[in-house]
């Protein structure tokens, strides 16, 4: 994978996020410093470095790809309301089977996704306001 200007500003501007946004939300950052950069150009390069593993793409439920700069499997927690997405602790981590050959036939397996879904912290105050 070349490493381009584009590529480098994107990977910097996600790893300022904590919150896994959407490439709508990266472009909107990445603009500031490339004016001239393209929505396609943004998806393009987040999806070569999915594909290469230098970052997660998630596709949880609830809509748009969100975009996670530790690329490593571990657990996530969706708000079913406002749709934010945040990483779990590591020592959260559950030690899943190896489902390769579970049942005779061959499988390759990339990764996995553990996600958690409910009411976010602000959320769920809100909830109990009203």
């Amino acid at each position: 994978m070349r490493n381009t200007e584009q590529k480098s500003v994107i990977l910097e501007v996600l790893q300022t996020h904590k919150d896994h946004p959407t490439a709508d939300q990266l472009y909107s950052e990445v603009r500031e410093r490339l004016p001239r950069i393209s929505l396609g150009t943004v998806y393009r390069n987040l999806e070569k470095m999915s594909q290469a593993g230098v970052i997660l793409k998630l596709e949880l439920g609830g809509g748009q790809k969100r975009f996670d700069p530790t690329p490593t499997d571990h657990a996530h927690f969706r708000c079913v309301n406002c749709s934010s997405v945040e990483d779990l602790p590591e020592d959260f981590a559950i030690d899943l089977p190896d489902i390769s050959s579970i049942d005779g036939t061959n499988r390759i397996v990339l990764g996995n996704t553990l996600e958690y879904y409910g009411y976010c912290e602000k959320c769920a105050a809100e909830r109990q306001l009203n």
